[in-house]
C-alpha cells in the first residue's frame, strides 16, 4: 500500500493530509459549536495555528519519551540523535502528548486574550474527538497501530515490512486504529448531546472533563489488544497514565456537583 505520493522530488505522506483533514473538520465544529454559545467563531481559526504547533511539539515528545518498541528506537537514542528526534516525517506522534500541548496553549492564549479558558476546552472537545476520528485514519496508510491477530471479518492485512519481528508469519490483525476511530467519533456524538441536553446543569469545564473520562476509557480497553505498547519502569505507560487521567477527571466531576447529587 502506497504511503503517499511525490510532487517533484518532494514526497507528499497521505499520514500528513488526514491529520490536516482532521484538524480542519475539528476546528470547523468547534467554530459552530463557539457561534451556538455566542462567541466569535474566527477565534478558532486563530487559535487553530497555534493549535497545530503546539500539538505537533507535544505529540513528538510524547513519543520520543515513550517510544513503544515497533519504533526501533529508545529515549536515549533520540536525546543523543537530536536530529533524529526532530525527524517527524519518519513518525512517531503520541496523541496524550498533543493533548497536553494543547491544553497548555489554550490556556496562554486565553489568558492573553481575556478569553474563558474551562469554556474553551468545553467548545473544542467534540472537536478534538472528531479530529482524532478522522486522524486515525492515517495509522492506516502507514499500516500502524493495529492489534492482535485475528481472523475476524473486518480483519486487515499488514504487509511483511509492517508486522513485528515475532509475528512475521502472521498476516491479518485487529484494526485497532478503526476501533479506535469509531470511538472517538461516538464521543463527539456524545459530547454534543449531552452540551445541548443537559445545557442547564453543566458547568464551565464539565464537557472538557468528560471528554477526559471517555477517551481515557476507550484507550485504555484498547490497549489490551496493542502488541507494541510503550513500556517505561515497567508499565504501559499509555495505559497507565489514560486510568489515572480518566479516574482523576471523574472524580473531579463529581467533586462539582456533589451538592447537585446530595439535593437529588
Amino acid at each position: 500500500m502506497p504511503e503517499g505520493f511525490f510532487i517533484g522530488q518532494f514526497e507528499i505522506k497521505f499520514y500528513g493530509i488526514i491529520l490536516m483533514l482532521g484538524a480542519v473538520a475539528g476546528a470547523f465544529l468547534a467554530s459552530r459549536e463557539a457561534k451556538r454559545r455566542g462567541y466569535e467563531p474566527e477565534i478558532v481559526w486563530d487559535l487553530m495555528i497555534y493549535l497545530l504547533i503546539g500539538g505537533i511539539i507535544g505529540a513528538r515528545l510524547w513519543h520520543i519519551f515513550t517510544p513503544p518498541p515497533s519504533s526501533g528506537v529508545t529515549t536515549e537514542w533520540y536525546l543523543t540523535h537530536p536530529l533524529d528526534a526532530l525527524n517527524i516525517r519518519k513518525g512517531g506522534m503520541g496523541i496524550p502528548g498533543a493533548v497536553i500541548a494543547g491544553v497548555i496553549v489554550m490556556y496562554f492564549y486565553a489568558r492573553r486574550h481575556g478569553l474563558g479558558f474551562t469554556d474553551w476546552l468545553d467548545i473544542g472537545a467534540p472537536g478534538l474527538a472528531l479530529g482524532q476520528a478522522i486522524g486515525r485514519w492515517g495509522n492506516f496508510f502507514n499500516q500502524e497501530l493495529y492489534g492482535a491477530p485475528t481472523n475476524l471479518p473486518w480483519k486487515i492485512f499488514i504487509d511483511p515490512e509492517h508486522r513485528l519481528v515475532q509475528y512475521l508469519d502472521v498476516e491479518y490483525y485487529h484494526p485497532l486504529f478503526l476501533y479506535e476511530s469509531i470511538w472517538n467519533l461516538g464521543n463527539m456524538f456524545l459530547l454534543l448531546w449531552i452540551s445541548r441536553r443537559y445545557a442547564d446543569r453543566l458547568k464551565s469545564g464539565d464537557l472538557f472533563l468528560m471528554y477526559l473520562i471517555v477517551y481515557p476509557v476507550g484507550r485504555f480497553l484498547l490497549d489490551f489488544l496493542r502488541l507494541d505498547a510503550s513500556i517505561v519502569a515497567g508499565l504501559n505507560i499509555n495505559q497507565t497514565v489514560m486510568a489515572v487521567v480518566a479516574v482523576g477527571a471523574a472524580l473531579a466531576l463529581l467533586l462539582r456537583h456533589r451538592a447537585d447529587l446530595k439535593r437529588a
